[in-house]
């Protein structure tokens, strides 16, 4: 697989104005021409979505809130979730997250304390509602591995 390709401003730009150029040449009229990248938090909709975005961070709203909740299980009127997508065992999709607040910038975190336990909730396409690539911004600049 090759590596993730960003969408920048400038491939916008280049975009446009070639744009503008065909249609201009072509005689096509037209009044305003907006190029634009599916964002940092674009949809998720179909299975080859899914298999490309497996292991990115994403934001899932269910249809319908999960079954009743039993011990260590989630709240079962729960309907949006924030974790990790993966490929579940038996061909379905999964998500995996933990319930455990993010560390702030310059807190101290003790080594004794105990992380919250990983979860994970399997699904399916069709019980979603929504699902979305989680809009995380890393002002650091992009790391070296690639997606």
């Amino acid at each position: 697989m090759l590596p993730e390709q960003f969408v920048t401003v400038e491939d916008c730009e280049k975009v446009t104005r070639q744009l503008q150029f065909a249609l201009e040449v072509d005689g096509v009229d037209y009044t305003r021409l907006e190029v634009s990248s599916p964002g940092i938090d674009r949809l998720l909709r179909h299975e080859l979505d899914f298999t490309r975005f497996a292991g990115e961070v994403v934001d899932l709203t269910l249809k319908e809130p999960i079954g009743a909740a039993g011990e260590g299980q989630v709240n079962a009127n729960r309907k949006k979730f924030r974790g990790t997508l993966e490929r579940a065992e038996g061909g379905g999709w999964q998500i995996v997250w933990s319930d455990e607040p993010p560390v702030k910038p310059g807190q101290r975190v003790s080594k004794k304390r105990v992380p919250a336990p990983l979860q994970a909730l399997g699904f399916e396409l069709d019980e979603l509602r929504e699902a979305r690539l989680a809009p995380i911004v890393n002002f650091k600049g992009r790391s070296g591995n690639p997606a």
